[in-house]
C-alpha cells in the first residue's frame, strides 16, 4: 500500500535512536547510529567531523537512508543529507542540542563543544539536515503490514 503525506514538523514522542546508513565507496549502505540526532522544522538534523568517512562518503553521495524504531512499526526514512552551514539554522540547533546536554557552541559554520563521542573525531563538528521523501513501514504488532509514504516537499 502507498499513501502520500506531509513529513512530520518534529520527532514522533516514541521515536528511539535513529540510525544513519550512508553508501560506502562500494556502494552498500552499512547500518551505524547517527551522532547527536534532533528533529528542527520537519527535517532530521545530526552531526559529523569533517575527517570522519561518514562526512566524505556524505560529500560524495547524499542520498542515504535512516531508520527509525516506533512503538508498533519500525520505519526506514530515505533522503538526502546535506551540510548546514547557515548561522541561523545552526544556532538554533546549537541551542536544542544544549536543552539537551551537549554544550555546543557555533563557531564559523560549525560546531564545537568540550566533548562529543569519540568516533566524531576533534572538533569541529558539521551540521547536516536529513530531508526525507519516503518512508518504508513494517508493522511490528497487530495488525502488521507494510506501507510506503511519499512526501511532498
Amino acid at each position: 500500500m502507498e499513501q502520500a503525506a506531509r513529513p512530520p514538523r518534529s520527532r514522533p514522542a516514541a521515536a528511539r535512536h535513529p540510525v544513519l546508513p550512508w553508501n560506502v565507496p562500494t556502494g552498500r549502505p552499512p547500518p551505524r547510529r547517527g551522532d547527536r540526532r534532533l528533529w528542527l522544522d520537519g527535517d532530521l538534523y545530526f552531526t559529523s567531523g569533517p575527517g570522519t568517512r561518514k562526512a566524505r562518503n556524505l560529500a560524495a553521495n547524499p542520498p542515504c537512508t535512516i531508520s527509525v524504531r516506533l512503538d508498533g512499526i519500525d520505519l526506514v526514512l530515505e533522503g538526502e543529507a546535506t551540510r548546514v552551514a547557515d548561522r541561523p539554522t545552526l544556532e538554533q540547533a546549537a541551542g536544542l542540542y544544549r536543552e539537551g546536554g551537549w554544550l555546543a557552541e557555533v563557531e564559523g559554520d560549525a560546531f564545537t563543544a568540550p566533548f562529543s563521542a569519540p568516533s566524531a573525531g576533534p572538533p569541529p563538528w558539521h551540521l547536516y539536515r536529513f530531508t526525507f521523501h519516503a518512508a518504508f513501514g513494517v508493522a511490528t504488532a497487530e495488525p502488521y503490514g507494510a506501507t510506503r509514504w511519499r512526501f511532498e516537499r
